[in-house]
């Protein structure tokens, strides 16, 4: 029978076609989303017998598509990060499930933020601040026919813009890649703990529980910001019950949220019942309020802020700082004895993981509200920057909203300053490091011009910053996030940055202070905008191509915090792998899986889960590969120097990993560390020279290029293919 090359693309994808060697392609399985391909123009075309064949798996289906699904993903960037920061914990099993269980209530956190972006536009601004103030309202249509009404009114009519907002969320938990026949068999394991098992990827029981819970807790925070205005107003026993009800679903579905039991693959009937309850009550209580907004009262002015919504918002920061605190504190107890000194941040990768989900979402946050204000004050400042003029609108948004902006123009000039860093920090010493290494690998390094052999001597330098100072952006951010958070918890006292500047100091910085609050609450909006835009064009445009790997490097996780992030492809990926190699194998043939960038992490996953009787005939090629570069580093609890070695071991050491030192991206699998020479995982590793050469070769009329992170498959890929294939057992 044939040896099978089951090529498997990375980042962005490509055609069929490309990754056959631009050969015209035909369908033999899967869909237009993830399907299998080969070379020939129909699947009747002829197959030569008995010699090697050419298969692809092209999957970017999953990842990327319409610039209205990429838009989608770019706006829900803060749930995804949230979810990440489950799996880059340093802990699995019984010992984690505390600190996974902090993970998914600050993951509810970002949804409760999301809706309260959306009740600020709606109910502060429009609703309350708007609608009071005819210079606000006058010759605008959509809100003018609201002036009048009394305030219960406005606040249950315009209730209904979060509503569609939470029912879009709603909608976009539904998605999922995961097929119908890709079932764990049942049982009531508390988690999955390797990547080993099939199950890993059948999530779908935590997943319908989760998004119950998250659906309770936007409901509740709508509820709860629409009677915290009625309630201290009406002092009625009728709004009291309400806000008592409210309160108690919530907080019970955030309890749920807490409990081990979530985490079963198969949940007892109970369970399921519990959660369906809560939301079905949560549902019910929502229609209660809106009632109750309706009923007659007597009517009040509006001053200032809806009531009780700085609070509310001021309360989920406050929360967050809470939680955020105890997950450090649990990881710091725990990491001395589960994590690698390799590890990024020394474990502490899913609490700085999380503060950069909460520093989105406050951007998201602040933005849509500053934007807003901006449009609906007809050219009137929406802080309290400058008086406004006779008759406008305060419309002033939180105070915790103006600490986000205060902090968001703080971390702009600490971002430049990093950058700068990154570029000064030991320039000189990172130079000549790297130009030793041109010069041993370079034998031409005399014929070459000066530009060429700099622009080889930078690209190694400029792939090593990500191993050198990685850390250092996030540690960065994480120290401002905190400052930022832990500030905005004066909002509950109502203390904005002027405010609180005019109170220790005097009106001598109370004026740059809200002068630097402004510039960031316009940065903020801008930055807002511009996430849109990146969302509309990221997956057409090569100059944003770092956002594509983090992404689907983020996106290769089950959803396991957040029910509402970007489907995980590999749920689909993996099992499809896995089900075409062992259809290959049965049928007689021999496999040589070869993945490049994150298709190598697919491609080492399904040999991980694939029968020890497969495992015998299958080879894996990878290239350009993150495997120990990125997923070991962050997700060290997961994929970690053990398991790596369990993938050779599982398949006889059949592996070859093709990396480049200009590579920003991929790299070694098992880094040099002075073992034993007869160790197998030494075998490996194989490194190509990048450039090929410094000068122009015979028959060419330029130099070859530097290739980085991009691998062709050219005489170095099909040498690694013969020799992988010279390993596999023969039929005779």
């Amino acid at each position: 029978m044939a040896m099978i090359e089951l090529r498997v693309h990375g980042v962005g994808g490509r055609s069929s076609d490309r990754i056959l060697g631009e050969r015209s392609a035909h369908r033999v399985a899967g869909d237009a989303e993830a399907g299998f391909y080969r070379p020939g123009a129909a699947p009747e075309d002829p197959e030569p017998a008995g010699t090697a064949r050419l298969e692809a798996y092209r999957w970017n289906g999953l990842t990327g598509g319409t610039a209205g699904r990429t838009f989608s993903l770019v706006l829900l960037m803060p749930f995804m990060l949230g979810n990440v920061a489950l799996w880059a914990l340093p802990l699995t099993g019984r010992a984690g499930a505390p600190a996974r269980a902090v993970v998914r209530l600050l993951s509810v956190s970002l949804t409760m933020m999301y809706v309260l972006a959306v009740v600020g536009v709606a109910l502060d601004l429009v609703a309350w601040q708007c609608l009071s103030y005819p210079r606000c309202y006058e010759n605008r249509r959509f809100v003018s026919w609201l002036a009048g009404l009394p305030a219960g009114w406005e606040l249950a009519i315009l209730a209904l813009l979060p509503l569609a907002a939470i029912a879009g969320l709603w909608r976009l938990g539904r998605r999922t890649w995961q097929l119908p026949e890709t079932r764990a068999p049942d049982g009531g394991d508390t988690e999955i703990e390797g990547l080993d098992d099939p199950a890993f990827w059948d999530n779908r029981s935590l997943v319908r529980h989760l998004r119950a819970v998250h659906l309770v807790a936007a409901l509740g925070t709508l509820d709860i910001a629409v009677l915290s205005a009625l309630v201290p107003h009406d002092r009625r026993l009728t709004g009291y019950l309400l806000f008592a009800a409210v309160v108690a679903v919530t907080t019970t579905a955030l309890i749920i949220c807490c409990l081990p039991a979530i985490e079963r693959r198969t949940s007892e009937p109970r369970f399921a019942t519990a959660t369906r309850t809560l939301a079905r009550s949560s549902g019910v209580l929502t229609v209660a309020v809106l009632a109750y907004s309706l009923v007659p009262r007597k009517s009040w002015a509006a001053a200032d802020n809806l009531p009780g919504y700085d609070v509310l918002v001021a309360a989920v920061y406050v929360s967050q700082m809470v939680l955020l605190t105890a997950l450090v504190a649990l990881v710091v107890v725990t990491r001395r004895h589960h994590v690698t000194g390799s590890a990024v941040l020394r474990g502490l990768a899913a609490p700085v993981l999380i503060l950069i989900a909460i520093g989105f979402a406050v951007s998201y946050s602040s933005g849509v509200v500053y934007l807003s204000a901006d449009y609906l004050d007809r050219g009137s400042s929406p802080t309290p920057a400058r008086p406004t003029p006779p008759g406008a609108p305060p419309l002033t948004p939180p105070v915790a909203f103006r600490w986000a902006a205060l902090g968001f123009f703080l971390a702009v000039i600490l971002a430049a300053a990093v950058v700068l860093t990154r570029r000064l920090w030991r320039r000189s010493a990172r130079r000549a490091s790297a130009m030793r290494i041109v010069r041993a690998e370079y034998a031409d390094l005399g014929h070459a011009p000066p530009a060429r052999v700099h622009a080889a001597r930078d690209a190694i330098v400029s792939a090593q910053l990500a191993d050198k100072l990685g850390p250092l952006a996030p540690a960065a951010y994480a120290t401002l996030a905190t400052i930022s958070l832990g500030a905005a918890g004066s909002a509950i006292l109502h203390d904005g940055p002027g405010d609180l500047a005019r109170r220790l100091v005097g009106e001598s910085l109370a004026r740059p202070v809200i002068f630097v609050t402004d510039l960031g609450a316009y940065l903020i909006g801008t930055f807002a905008l511009l996430l849109g835009v990146f969302g509309l064009f990221a997956y057409r445009s090569r100059g944003i191509r770092l956002i594509g790997i983090l992404w689907e490097l983020a996106t290769f996780w089950p959803r396991g915090a957040h029910p509402l992030a970007a489907p995980c492809y590999s749920e689909r990926a993996v099992p499809d792998l896995t089900r075409r190699v062992r259809h290959l194998i049965d049928a007689g043939h021999t496999v040589v899986l070869a993945g490049q960038s994150h298709g190598s992490v697919l491609a080492a996953v399904a040999a991980l889960q694939l029968p020890a009787s497969a495992r015998s005939r299958v080879a894996l090629l990878t290239f350009a590969s993150p495997l120990r570069r990125l997923y070991a580093r962050v997700f060290p609890a997961y994929l970690n120097d053990a398991m790596l070695r369990r993938i050779g071991g599982d398949i006889g050491w059949r592996w070859i990993n093709l990396w480049r030192r200009t590579d920003p991206v991929g790299g070694v699998i098992f880094p040099p560390d002075g073992g034993s020479p007869d160790d197998p995982a030494a075998g490996v590793d194989h490194p190509v020279r990048d450039p090929a050469g410094l000068t122009v070769a015979p028959g060419d009329t330029v130099p070859p290029p530097i290739e980085r992170h991009l691998f062709r498959f050219d005489d170095t890929y099909r040498a690694a293919v013969r020799d992988l294939a010279a390993r596999l057992p023969r039929d005779d």
